[in-house]
């Protein structure tokens, strides 16, 4: 969950962990993270979004084994489908912890 850039910025909110630990019960594969915190320097360098939920600890771009993103993404916005906020991208699969619920 640490930040790419190697500055250590490896806070992570606990409703996260236990999001992607269903997901991996699931699923019963080994979830991979692509993406988890971001310190503000790291994020603008690669253009994402200024109030991404990465800067705050509550976000994960991730991929599940074996496993389409289309069903990640699927499985996410059933199980938890007032909540959080659940993104669909061509390679991986974005779910972070937001008090709102947000779907792309």
């Amino acid at each position: 969950m640490a930040c790419r850039c190697g500055c250590e910025f490896d806070t992570v909110d606990v409703e996260l962990i236990t999001v992607l630990e269903d997901l991996r019960e699931h699923f019963d594969r080994p979830v991979r993270i692509n993406s988890g915190s971001r310190c503000k320097k790291y994020n603008d360098s690669i253009n994402g979004a200024k109030k991404s939920q990465h800067l705050v600890c509550r976000a994960a771009d991730v991929t599940v084994d074996d496993i389409s993103p289309i069903a990640v993404w699927e499985y996410l916005n059933f199980n938890y489908m007032c909540r959080y906020g659940v993104g669909r991208y061509q390679s991986f699969t974005h779910i972070d912890t937001r008090n709102n619920s947000a779907r792309w």
